[in-house]
């Protein structure tokens, strides 16, 4: 089921009459391809919850349309669009065991759609054999793990096999070792079931690791979409940059001038580019090649090595921050005792912004 998101904005009026009115989602244009998982990614106040309460039918749109498959369900109630809903908190019945918890929307099904016991019996075994915890229906979820709750949240969502899933920051509440499980675990499922989802995150490595898409907000604005590895190689502004990556981009103050890119007085590549002057120069952590007579001189604070890589704390005159990370195979690190190091820079992992806009700048490394 394809879900096309045509020109939505949804406006939350101020409380206080002396401030402006806020646009949580400011004309989102997407298309869902039918059986994909799409993760919308940004930070707190970006609107991505606000777009799945939008999709869900828990909020109305200020303007603009929300179409299923051919439908446009823009103003139909939550019950009828035929979604499943995940959130964070799980939501589950304490008192109600895991087999009710399932059955619970089924329960609720009238006219042509309403299910024998038997067959809600069997649609509930089907599902929690899905998230691998019909060994539990017995239980109570306060007798379960985070994570196994979390699986009772999910089969709940696809008993009733909805066109969509939702899932709204659904391993927020859960440890390291169980998010990484449970992100598995979702990701297994969307591929059996083949079920549209959508997946709100503010954690990018989540988002990255499952999606087949990612939608970066920043604002109410979606900044960019396209496919995770795409976004992280070929971000479209300083934005995106920034908010994806771990370690984090390292930003540096840069210029160009005739025909060349400099940090301070580094001549880092000679360039073809059409922009001149001051300019914002970013580069991954994984963007650095140690040699003697590399380009960039960087002070070294401190050394960590990480069993295949080491991490070298370093400073700059114009890094935009106290210190940056750079991230090289073990084998290449300096000495110990060294106090300095040089690096050629891989120019794949070089980018440029425009200082006022932010925007990317597109550049071309001239061969020697």
């Amino acid at each position: 089921m394809k879900v096309v998101l045509k020109e939505l904005t949804k406006v939350f009026a101020s409380r206080n009459k002396n401030d402006d009115d806020i646009v949580a989602v400011d004309n989102f244009d997407f298309e869902i391809p039918d059986g994909k998982l799409v993760g919308l990614l940004g930070p707190s106040g970006c609107g991505k919850s606000t777009t799945l309460n939008l999709i869900s039918g828990l909020e109305k749109p200020t303007q603009g349309k929300i179409i299923f498959g051919e439908d446009d369900v823009t103003e139909l109630p939550p019950e009828l669009r035929g979604v499943g809903l995940v959130f964070q908190n799980y939501a589950l019945y304490p008192h109600l065991t895991v087999e009710k918890n399932i059955m619970f929307p089924l329960q609720n099904l009238k006219g042509e759609q309403k299910l024998t016991k038997e067959q809600m019996k069997a649609k509930v075994l089907e599902a929690a054999k899905l998230v691998q915890i019909d060994s539990l229906l017995d239980r109570k979820p306060g007798q379960m793990s985070g994570g196994q709750q979390q699986r009772v949240a999910i089969a709940r969502a696809l008993v009733k096999t909805p066109r969509v899933l939702l899932l709204d920051e659904p391993l927020s509440n859960l440890d390291a070792r169980l998010r990484l499980q449970t992100r598995e675990e979702i990701k297994r499922i969307q591929q059996e079931t083949g079920v549209t989802t959508v997946f709100v995150t503010h954690d990018q490595e989540e988002a990255m690791s499952i999606s087949d898409l990612i939608v970066v907000m920043k604002d109410g604005v979606v900044q960019q979409i396209d496919e995770p590895q795409k976004v992280y190689d070929n971000p479209k502004n300083l934005f995106v940059a920034k908010f994806l990556g771990t370690p984090p981009i390292n930003i540096f103050e840069g210029y160009i001038e005739n025909g060349k890119l400099f940090i301070g007085s580094d001549t880092i590549f000679d360039i073809s580019c059409a922009h001149k002057g001051s300019v914002i120069v970013g580069i991954r952590p994984e963007g650095f090649i140690v040699d003697p007579e590399g380009c960039l001189q960087c002070g070294i604070k401190n050394q960590e090595t990480m069993g295949r890589d080491s991490s070298i704390i370093a400073t700059h005159q114009f890094n935009l921050a106290d210190t940056f990370r750079v991230i090289i195979p073990a084998e290449k690190r300096p000495e110990a005792d060294a106090e300095t190091v040089n690096f050629y820079l891989k120019e794949n992992k070089v980018f440029i912004f425009d200082k006022e806009t932010e925007e990317r700048i597109p550049f071309f490394v001239k061969r020697a």
